[in-house]
């Protein structure tokens, strides 16, 4: 795990490494171990470094194979694999880490090479023999990769931070971006790749590799695309898609019972959760919040044999309405495995001063009011180990959210007519398009295109159902820019990389051909099952819960005055984005129903955290 940057010039320009020297300090809490940089004519490459897979030298990045020069951020989960692969057909290693791995990797088959790699990545290879630099992500964005193109030439980093501290930053357009914006307050701060908050940067969309050759022009390849169809759908069709290789690939078929399921599902997690674990030459922790999913992390490295589980759990100051931890049922997963375990409980006197520095450290604005919670506890467990998995990506991928069944109901009384979007927007989006537009100056107002992405999203081909659309829109899109970008982005602001086994993509692939009915038969049905005897009954039967930070939900005292006074401030009123009866009405009522979103996320801290976002990275840029 990395912090990777670099620039490319097509107007005769030549790169220069020492400009990437602000970049990469923006990009160091991300790789505190090591950093370099490599610089050829047009072309510069920047890296800091996290060193969690060969330690010694061999892993030092930029790495320069012949031709080709590297620079990687993630996990190659197989690379043992691939190296073994590769040697029998000829390629010869100097290290044994995963970085060269891919050097080699393409070497031997071109881009195609990451159809071959299971785990987490975004790198970019400047290829000097044809000229053009390239750029992957992984299938799942679990890594990102942000880019913002110019009049002649091209900047990229891990995360926004660091294209604005570029030498190049006069040249960047930071104005918002209005489609960006509609985004962020309809989809709960999730902005789908391409955009950004800002019209200048742009990020590479998940399963995408980019092509940018040396006279500007760029091509973009989709190489996954996932499916959500049952076995015999796809035999009826003789086609063969990513999900009928996973199914097959553990011995499934069209005549399959629930249990079969059940059981090809819990040793597909099994091997997701064992590939995560020994891809390292450094200790493994578990974050532990007390819910199923990390709870079934916990058992199945106990059931793999793994002793001395270390595990990281926080919490914070209850309110009335809402408990601020879930230590209750944490400690029955650690009483029964013995694992090595932390806790914090954390005051909301501690939590306020903190809160810009969480800002500081997202590459985009993030209404989850689990941020901050990721980041306090980020920070602390640090100091113990420099990888943790964590469970984010299950609610999606198995069916675990109050919504879905409500989805399920409203499109079962479709009518003729209905756009598929009518049964997702009312009960996932957090405002409607006519109060986006009350809430938003005119300068902004565009047409509803939320509603329209959305309607495309979910009428891709390769799904079976409805259900089965939203599955994948969530599981490919919407959770991108929420959970996963957020934990990166604040495990990363403390050196420590986050590992989700529930988005490996074969088991993402398997889960998804998966019956409808056995989707929804319970909230997160399958996980529970295989849960059953190895997690304690009162963490599989308890009702659902999130990550709690009631004081950023429930938004009272001191934490109402600074958000207030964010969205007062001299800085709010002259940027002019929102409407200043829209605030004051917010302001008044914090508490009314109509300040919560459809799945109760409060409003008023949706506005304030985009304001102090912009003050803190496009405001503090343009003051240096």
């Amino acid at each position: 795990m990395c912090g990777i940057c670099g620039e490319i010039f097509w107007s005769g320009q030549s790169a220069n490494a020492a400009d990437l020297a602000p970049m990469l300090k923006a990009l160091e809490k991300r790789g505190p171990d090591d950093g370099g940089t490599w610089q050829q004519d047009q072309v510069a490459l920047g890296h800091r470094r996290l060193a969690i897979i060969d330690l010694s030298e061999g892993g030092h990045q930029p790495m320069v194979d012949g031709e080709l020069t590297l620079v990687f951020n993630g996990c190659i989960y197989n690379y043992q694999a691939l190296t073994a692969e590769l040697i029998e057909l000829g390629q010869t290693f100097q290290s044994h880490s995963d970085t060269e791995v891919i050097l080699k990797a393409y070497r031997q088959w071109g881009m195609d090479c990451v159809t071959r790699f299971e785990g987490m990545f975004a790198f970019a290879i400047w290829d000097d023999y044809n000229q053009q630099l390239l750029m992957a992500r992984d299938r799942m964005g679990i890594k990102p990769l942000y880019y913002a193109p110019l009049d002649k030439g091209l900047v990229f980093a891990s995360n926004t931070q660091a294209i604005l501290a570029s030498s190049q930053r006069p040249n960047i357009d930071t104005s918002i971006d209005p489609v960006g914006l509609h985004h962020q307050f309809t989809l709960h701060g999730v902005i789908p790749a391409p955009h950004t908050i800002l019209k200048g940067i742009r990020k590479l969309e998940p399963g995408h590799w980019l092509i940018v050759n040396p006279d500007g022009q760029m091509f973009k390849k989709r190489y996954w695309f996932l499916e959500a169809k049952r076995p015999q759908s796809e035999l009826k069709n003789n086609q063969h898609p990513e999900g009928h290789q996973a199914w097959s690939k553990f011995g499934l078929s069209e005549a399959s019972t629930e249990a079969d399921w059940i059981e090809a599902l819990h040793q597909a997690l099994k091997q997701a959760v064992h590939k995560r674990l020994t891809a390292a030459d450094v200790p493994v922790g578990v974050l532990l919040s007390g819910g199923l999913d990390s709870s079934l992390i916990v058992a199945l490295l106990a059931e793999a044999g793994v002793k001395n589980i270390r595990t990281f759990s926080i919490g914070f100051e209850d309110v009335p309405e809402e408990k601020g931890s879930e230590f209750e049922y944490s400690d029955l997963v650690v009483e029964r495995y013995q694992t090595e375990h932390k806790k914090y409980l954390i005051e909301n006197a501690q939590v306020l001063p903190r809160l810009q520095d969480a800002v500081d450290q997202m590459s985009e604005p993030m209404f989850g009011q689990d941020a901050v919670a990721f980041y306090l506890l980020s920070e602390q467990v640090s100091q113990d180990v420099k990888v943790v998995m964590s469970g984010q990506g299950a609610d999606e991928v198995f069916a675990g959210y109050f919504w879905y069944p409500q989805m399920a109901a409203s499109f079962a009384q479709a009518k003729p007519g209905d756009a598929l979007v009518d049964h997702f927007a009312p009960f996932y989006f957090d405002r409607s398009h006519a109060e986006w537009l009350s809430m938003v100056q005119p300068e902004y107002h565009i047409e509803d295109v939320t509603r329209l992405a959305i309607n495309d999203l979910l009428q891709e081909p390769g799904a079976d159902s409805f259900i089965d659309r939203v599955l994948r829109l969530d599981t490919t899109t919407l959770i991108v820019d929420d959970p996963v970008k957020r934990v990166d982005n604040m495990t990363m602001a403390w050196g420590l990389e986050a590992r989700v086994p529930f988005l490996d993509h074969t088991l993402v692939e398997l889960a998804m051909a998966a019956p409808e009915s056995l989707k929804l038969k319970d909230f997160k049905f399958f996980l529970k099952q295989i849960a059953r005897g190895i997690v304690p009954d009162e963490v599989i039967d308890r009702p659902k819960g999130y990550f709690p930070m009631p004081a950023l939900k429930f938004v009272r005292g001191a934490f109402y005055e600074y958000m207030r006074n964010i969205l007062t401030s001299p800085a709010a009123k002259a940027r002019g984005i929102f409407n200043e009866a829209y605030i004051e009405n917010l302001l008044a009522n914090p508490d009314a129903p109509e300040s919560f979103t459809a799945i109760q996320g409060s409003k008023l801290w949706h506005a304030a955290l985009l304001e102090l976002w912009l003050q803190r990275h496009v405001d503090a840029g343009e003051t240096v």
